[in-house]
C-alpha cells in the first residue's frame, strides 16, 4: 500500500470520525490478497519499558523500536501492556493504545470477567514471561514448564488499522473453534485460515467466515489442553501454518485470555467463566419443530400441523418465516393470507393441543411509507444515522429499510413496546418463542452501489424486494382435521377447542438458576471472596474494560469500507459487502466497522428483554442465526442457510459441537433436510435420525425447494418416529445436561476426545460425538449406503436397542444399519435418566414414568443425574437435583427432592448384569446381559435399591 494513501499521524490521532463517501459512489479498489502478500519485515516492533509488577500482574509500557513500517496503517508509538492473574485458572494480558482511543468491546456488550478478582502468580497455574527487546511473551503452565504461547522471533506490529500478533504452535497441538465456521472440527494445521466476520452465509460455504464471531480456540496436547480467548469485535484473518498461528486484525486491541484446563471440559467451564453461563432452555424447546419459507397463508399452516398427527410424528412446535408478514414488513401480518382472527385460532388450537408456535423478526424496518414500526423508530430515534443526519437505508426483504441502532439508549424501549403491542395475541400472533434472522446485519444494498447511481429504493424494485406474493385462497384444499371451522370453510369442523394456559406463571423461589447444588464450586472473586481490586486494575478505571466515558471509540481517520489490509471476507471486495456501510457512525461515536460483530449479539439480548417483558416468569427460548462470544447467556442458534447435500449433513456435526462444547451455546442444530436445494428421500431420512441428537431439532426449507416435511414419504416419517421416540426417552437425559451446562459450563455435547483426551485416534474425530455425557451417536454419513464404520474408545459400551454390551479397544468396528435407524451406544459407567415410552408432545411426555437405566462400567460402577423442575418458569418454586450411585449391586439416589413430578421410577435396567438375580420382579435378557427390574420408586425422597 503506498504511504500517501495515509494521513499524517497528528491528524489521524486527532480528527474526528466521520462517515465516508457520503454520496457511497467512491470507485474501490479490487482487493489484494493482503494475507499472503504482505510484508513486515521492515517493521521494528517494540521495546519493553519501565515494567513494574504488582500483587497480582505485571506492567510495561512498550515503544516502537525503529523508524515506522506503516504498511498496512499508521504504527502506534506506544502501547501499554496490562498483565493480571485473575483466577489459578486465568491470565489476561491486554496489549493497547496509552490513551484510551484505540476502539475496545464495549463493558456494557460484553461484561468483563474478573474485575475484582485477583490471583498471586504464585498461585497460578499460568506464568507470564517477557523479552524486552524486541519485545516478545510467552505464556507457560508452573507445574511442568510447557509454553502454550510464545510470540519470539516475530515482531509486534499494532497499527490504526492493522495489528500483527504471531505465536509458535506445539507440535503436539490439536486446535478447535475459532468459529463460526462449517470446515473440519479439528482445524487444518497446514496453511489454513479462519476468517472471523459475521455475515450472510447462503449455503454456510466451507473456508469461509459465516453467521458468528467466535475468537476462542482450544490447544489440546496429550498432556492437556488449553483455551486462548481473544475479546476483540473487528474483522479479522488467523491464520496457521507451519507450527505458526498469526492474528491479523482490522482494529481493536490484544485483549487476549489464557485458561489452563487442563482437561477439555476444565477448558470449557473456565471460558464459560469469562463468557457468563448459557441460559436454560424451557423443556419443551427441546421437541421437534417444523418450519419452511413458503408456507402459503394460515391455511397451509393448520394443515402441516394435523398432518404430522395423522401421520403420528409427534410435533412440538410450529413455526412460520417472513410469509406471515405483510410484504415482508415485521410486526404486521399479511392482511389476506394470515389475518388477525384466524392467525388467532390459529395460535389457540396449536395451544390446545399443547403445542407451540414461533415466528420469525429481523431487525430491519420498512421506510418506503408510512408504518408503526417506522414511525416510532423516527419517533425515538432509533436508527443507524447516515452521516450523523438521516437515518441510513438499505434493502432487505421488504425493500427500503432502516436499522435499529441497539447502542442508542431508546432502542430497546422501542423493541420492548413492539413485542409487547403486536405479539399480544389480537394484533399478531401470541408467541410461545423468537427466531431472529438477517442480523449480521445483512443488507442487499452494497458499496459501491450498482451504478453508482441507484438509490436504495430503484434498487429494492431491480431487485423485486419485496416479491409478489402467492395467490390469496378462500380456505384449504382438503379437510383439516382437529381445527376450528374459522380455518376450514366449506369443510366439517371438528367440535371447538379451547385454548389452554399457554403460560404457567411463578412466583418467588430459588432464582433463575435452580437449586444450586451442581454449581460449579469455583471461587468467582479474588482469593476466596469479593475482595478489594487488584493493584492497578485496569489502570484504576471502573469498567472492567478500563475505558472511560468517550475513550475507546476508535482511531479516526481510518478506511472504514476497505481497509488498507482487507480480510479474507467471503462476501466480497470490501467489509460492507452484504451488510450495512461500515462506516456508518452509531449512537455514541462507534462506527459500525469496529461494531459490525456485535449487531447480532446485541439484538439477541434486546431481544430476550423483550420477550421478557411479554412474559416476566418464563424462560426464554430464543433462536437466532448471528452470534458473538458470549452470545449464549440470551439466546440459542441455528446454523444458519444450509443446503440439502450429503456433505453439509456430515459437517453439521462439527457445527454443533463447536457452539454447545466450545462457545458455550448449548441449544443448536442446523435446518433437518436442509434449507436449500431439494433433498433426497435417503439423505432426508438419515437427516431425520440425527437431527434427533441435535439439541434444537428442526425441520425447515427455503421456498423454492420441494416440500420436506417428514410426512412426504413413508421411509422418513418412520425415520422420525424412530429418531423422535428415542429422542423423547432421552429428554430427561438432556435437558439434565444443558441445566449441569447452565449451572457450571460442563458441555451438555461432546466430541470423543472430550471423554477421551489421551486416545490420539479420537482427536479429529467429527463424525460422531456424545449426546450429552455418554449416548455414542454414530450416524451414516455417506449416501446409499446401509453400513457405518464407527468408532470405539478402549472403553464398554452397550447397544441402546438390544443392551448388548460391545468392549471398545480403540478401533473402528462396523455395523449394519437401515435407512430409518440409526447407531446408537451407551457409554459404561453412567446412569441414565429415561421416560419408559415417547409421547407426541412433551407436556404428555412429562406423564410417563422413568425407566433408570445402569450401564455398567469396566469397574462394575455407574453413575448418573436427573434435574426435574416444571420446565418453564424463569424462577422455579422447587427443583429436585438427583445424583444416581451403583455399586456393589445397590442403586442409590441422593440429592434434592423438592419438586414432585408427578411420576415415579417404574424399571430399573441393568447393563453388563451377568445373572438374573433371586427374587425380584424383573426380566433377563440372557444374550444381551439385560436386566430389567419392575419397581415403584418415588423422586421425592432418597432411595436405596438393593439389586444384587
Amino acid at each position: 500500500m503506498a504511504f500517501t494513501k495515509f494521513f499524517a499521524l497528528a491528524t489521524a490521532l486527532t480528527a474526528t470520525v466521520v462517515a465516508q463517501s457520503e454520496a457511497g459512489v467512491d470507485p474501490l479498489a479490487t482487493p489484494q490478497d493482503d494475507l499472503y502478500t504482505k510484508n513486515l519485515t521492515t517493521c521494528p516492533g517494540y521495546i519493553a519499558t519501565n515494567h513494574w509488577q504488582t500483587r497480582s500482574g505485571f506492567y510495561a509500557d512498550l515503544s516502537l523500536a525503529g523508524p515506522a513500517c506503516n504498511v498496512f496503517g499508521i504504527d502506534l508509538q506506544d502501547l501499554k501492556l496490562e498483565v493480571e492473574y485473575q483466577t489459578e485458572d486465568r491470565l489476561h494480558v491486554k496489549i493497547k493504545d496509552t490513551n484510551n482511543t484505540v476502539y475496545q468491546v464495549p463493558d456494557e456488550v460484553f461484561p468483563r470477567p474478573g474485575y475484582g478478582q485477583w490471583c498471586s502468580p504464585k498461585n497460578s497455574k499460568l506464568k507470564f514471561d517477557f523479552v524486552a527487546d524486541p519485545f516478545s511473551f510467552s505464556v507457560s503452565r508452573t507445574d511442568t514448564g510447557e509454553i502454550l504461547f510464545d510470540t519470539s522471533g516475530s515482531k509486534l506490529v499494532f497499527e490504526n488499522q492493522y495489528i500483527y500478533l504471531n505465536t509458535k504452535l506445539s507440535e503436539k497441538s490439536h486446535l478447535y473453534g475459532l468459529g463460526e465456521h462449517s470446515d473440519s472440527f479439528m482445524l487444518n494445521s497446514t496453511n489454513y485460515t479462519r476468517t472471523i466476520y459475521t455475515r450472510d452465509a447462503y449455503g454456510t460455504p466451507q473456508g469461509q467466515n459465516l453467521y458468528g464471531a467466535h475468537p476462542i480456540y482450544f490447544d489440546h496436547r496429550a498432556e492437556a489442553t488449553h483455551g486462548v480467548f481473544l475479546l476483540n469485535s473487528n474483522g479479522m484473518d488467523i491464520y496457521i501454518d507451519n507450527g505458526h498461528l498469526e492474528y491479523n486484525l482490522i482494529g481493536g486491541v490484544i485483549d487476549l485470555y489464557f485458561i489452563a484446563g487442563p482437561g477439555p471440559k476444565d477448558v470449557a467451564q473456565q471460558y464459560a467463566e469469562i463468557t457468563q453461563l448459557p441460559q436454560m432452555t424451557p423443556y419443551w424447546g427441546l421437541g421437534f419443530h417444523q418450519c419452511r419459507y413458503g408456507y402459503q397463508d394460515v391455511y397451509n399452516v393448520a394443515a402441516v400441523v394435523a398432518n404430522y398427527s395423522t401421520a403420528g410424528i409427534p410435533l412440538e412446535t410450529m413455526w412460520t418465516d417472513i410469509d406471515y408478514m405483510e410484504l415482508r414488513r415485521i410486526f404486521t401480518l399479511d392482511p389476506e393470507r394470515f389475518p388477525a382472527a384466524l392467525v388467532k385460532d390459529l395460535v389457540d388450537t396449536i395451544h390446545a393441543r399443547d403445542q407451540h408456535y414461533v415466528v420469525m423478526v429481523d431487525p430491519a424496518v420498512w421506510s418506503a411509507g408510512p408504518n408503526v414500526a417506522l414511525d416510532t423508530g423516527l419517533a425515538y430515534d432509533i436508527f443507524i444515522k447516515d452521516n450523523d443526519t438521516e437515518p441510513y437505508t438499505g434493502v432487505v426483504w421488504p425493500g427500503p429499510t432502516h436499522f435499529p441502532d441497539w447502542f442508542h439508549p431508546n432502542s430497546q424501549k422501542y423493541w420492548t413496546e413492539r413485542f409487547l403491542t403486536f405479539f399480544d395475541g389480537v394484533n399478531g400472533p401470541d408467541i410461545d418463542a423468537l427466531w431472529i434472522d438477517m442480523n449480521e446485519p445483512a443488507n442487499f444494498y452494497n458499496r459501491p452501489y450498482p451504478g453508482n447511481n441507484t438509490t436504495p429504493e430503484q434498487f429494492a424494485i431491480n431487485d423485486g424486494q419485496p416479491p409478489q406474493p402467492p395467490p390469496v385462497r378462500s380456505g384449504p384444499d382438503a379437510p383439516i382435521p382437529g381445527f376450528p371451522a374459522s380455518l376450514q370453510p366449506g369443510f366439517e369442523a371438528d367440535a371447538a377447542v379451547n385454548k389452554r394456559d399457554a403460560i404457567v406463571k411463578r412466583q418467588g423461589g430459588r432464582g433463575g438458576r435452580g437449586a444450586g447444588r451442581w454449581r460449579s464450586s469455583r471461587h468467582q472473586w479474588g482469593q476466596g471472596g469479593r475482595g478489594n481490586r487488584g493493584s492497578g486494575w485496569q489502570g484504576g478505571k471502573q469498567a472492567g474494560s478500563g475505558c472511560g466515558p468517550n475513550q475507546c471509540l476508535g482511531s479516526p481517520n481510518r478506511e472504514l469500507i476497505q481497509p488498507p489490509y482487507m480480510i479474507q471476507n467471503g462476501a466480497g471486495a470490501t467489509l460492507a459487502d452484504g451488510t450495512t456501510d461500515t462506516d456508518l457512525v452509531q449512537y455514541g461515536g462507534l462506527t459500525q466497522y469496529d461494531t459490525h460483530n456485535l449487531y447480532g449479539a446485541m439484538m439477541s439480548s434486546q431481544s430476550q428483554q423483550a420477550m421478557l417483558a411479554r412474559r416476566p416468569d418464563v424462560r426464554p427460548l430464543i433462536i437466532t442465526r448471528s452470534t458473538f462470544a458470549g452470545s449464549g447467556k440470551d439466546v440459542s442458534h441455528w446454523l444458519g442457510d444450509n443446503l440439502s447435500e450429503w456433505f453439509q449433513y456430515r459437517f453439521s456435526i462439527s457445527q454443533i459441537l463447536q457452539f454447545a462444547s466450545l462457545y458455550q451455546i448449548p441449544v443448536v442444530g442446523s435446518d433437518v433436510c436442509g434449507f436449500g436445494g431439494n433433498v433426497t428421500e435417503t439423505l432426508c431420512a438419515r437427516w431425520a435420525t440425527l437431527g434427533a441428537f441435535y439439541t434444537f431439532y428442526r425441520n425447515h426449507a427455503e421456498i423454492s425447494a420441494n416440500d420436506q416435511e417428514f410426512y412426504r414419504w413413508a421411509s422418513v416419517t418412520k425415520a422420525a418416529q424412530n429418531g423422535i421416540s428415542i429422542r423423547y426417552q432421552l429428554l430427561d437425559y438432556i435437558y439434565t445436561a444443558i441445566y449441569q451446562q447452565n449451572q457450571t459450563g460442563l458441555p451438555s455435547l461432546n466430541p470423543l476426545f472430550f471423554n477421551y483426551p489421551n486416545d490420539a485416534n479420537t482427536y479429529p474425530i467429527d463424525l460422531q460425538f456424545f449426546y450429552g455425557e455418554g449416548i455414542l451417536v454414530s450416524p451414516v454419513t455417506e449416501e446409499n449406503a446401509t453400513r457405518v464404520d464407527f468408532y470405539l474408545p478402549d472403553d464398554i459400551f452397550y447397544d441402546f436397542k438390544t443392551g448388548q454390551p460391545v468392549r471398545g479397544e480403540g478401533a473402528y468396528r462396523s455395523a449394519e444399519v437401515e435407512l430409518t435407524e440409526i447407531l446408537v451406544h451407551y457409554r459404561g459407567g453412567i446412569v441414565y435418566p429415561l421416560r419408559t415410552e415417547s409421547a407426541n408432545t412433551t407436556t404428555a411426555l412429562r406423564t410417563k414414568g422413568f425407566n433408570i437405566v445402569i450401564a455398567t462400567g469396566l469397574d462394575g460402577t455407574a453413575k448418573g443425574s436427573l434435574y426435574l423442575d416444571d420446565g418453564v418458569s424463569l424462577k422455579q418454586d422447587s427443583v429436585s437435583e438427583i445424583d444416581f450411585e451403583y455399586k456393589d449391586g445397590t442403586l442409590s439416589m441422593t440429592g434434592s427432592f423438592d419438586y414432585d413430578a408427578g411420576v415415579n421410577v417404574e424399571a430399573i435396567t441393568v447393563l453388563g448384569a451377568e445373572s438374573k438375580p433371586d427374587g425380584v420382579d424383573a426380566d433377563y435378557d440372557e444374550a444381551n446381559q439385560k436386566l430389567v427390574l419392575h419397581v415403584d420408586v418415588p423422586l421425592t425422597k432418597k432411595a436405596s435399591v438393593k439389586i444384587f
